[in-house]
């Protein structure tokens, strides 16, 4: 007989940047490729450029993303680092 451990599930439905930035780009991916399958059916012609640029988009869409939240995340900490310390209001007291 098998025991199965029960691991309470986290559910984090959280819409952080990161994860907002993550959908708006495979929404953009998604929609070139639509766009390029429909050029590439309608043969409105180049349609062999639309997808080059589709795959070129495939690898540098994710990659200046990564380079955007890592920048933000760069900028986030230097400023918490610049942020004058906060004093309590009972360290005055002593």
């Amino acid at each position: 007989m098998s025991q199965q451990k029960e691991q309470p599930e986290i559910h984090n439905n959280k819409m952080t940047p990161k994860r907002i930035a993550a959908l708006v780009c495979v929404i953009l991916l998604v929609g070139m490729y639509i766009g390029a399958f429909v050029v590439a059916c309608l043969d409105l012609g180049d349609s062999g450029r639309l997808f080059a640029g589709c795959l070129v988009a495939t690898i540098g869409l994710p990659i200046l993303l990564w380079l955007l939240i890592w920048s933000f995340g760069l900028m986030q900490k230097r400023r918490e680092e610049n942020r004058p310390p906060q004093h309590s209001e009972h360290s005055d007291l002593s």
